[in-house]
């Protein structure tokens, strides 16, 4: 299938969650939630969830699994600095069962443009966790927007198509091949909901 048929079969409408990471923020400070929930509103997609938690990995994880229960994609935003309290990313990555690289890069790229050497300090990740997309942006304003604008606005419907026209490995009690699990090749089962 070309691109241009996998936009035309992809869905209008994405279930999203959206989870701030932040020991400072409000639902009335954090500008950046409220400007992706207008836009992904503005686009269409249904906003399921949107939480608030602090700068602490079991806070973090147990927000995620929550969400993951219920979203087709979740975005988050903080915690991926180098700090000592940015921890989302290790907390991202251990449930990530199919990591996109490109998505880091190319937004490290975009950011590169705005704030010159300052984007290499942004760790963003995205990739599949189970059977939910998840993307981690930093929390400042001016980098959801670049991510929203040049990656995922426009892609969120192709995304969740490529994800759920086959079965993913591992997921809703399909196995990984026997010999893929032996030789360590292969996908990784979804990581347990704690």
């Amino acid at each position: 299938m070309s691109r241009e048929s996998h936009i035309e079969a992809s869905p209008d409408h994405v279930r999203v969650s959206l989870l701030t990471i932040s020991d400072t923020r409000t639902e009335e400070s954090d500008t950046s939630g409220q400007y992706l929930t207008s836009e992904l509103r503005a686009q269409g997609h249904e906003v399921v969830d949107y939480r608030i938690v602090r700068d602490d990995a079991l806070d973090i994880r147990g927000a995620l699994n929550a969400l993951m229960r219920q979203s087709q994609l979740i975005i988050t935003s903080g915690g991926t600095g180098i700090t000592g309290r940015d921890v989302t990313i290790p907390v991202v990555e251990s449930l990530i069962t199919k990591p996109m690289p490109g998505f880091g890069e190319l937004f490290r790229m975009l950011s590169y443009r705005e704030v010159k050497g300052s984007a290499m300090l942004s760790r963003a990740v995205g990739g599949l966790a189970g059977s939910t997309l998840i993307f981690a942006l930093p929390g400042s304003l001016n980098a959801v927007q670049t991510a929203w604008e040049g990656l995922l606005r426009d892609e969120l419907g192709h995304l969740v198509f490529e994800m759920t026209r086959h079965v993913q490995p591992g997921v809703s009690g399909v196995p990984v091949a026997p010999d893929e699990a032996e030789s360590g090749e292969g996908l990784k089962v979804v990581p347990p909901v704690l």
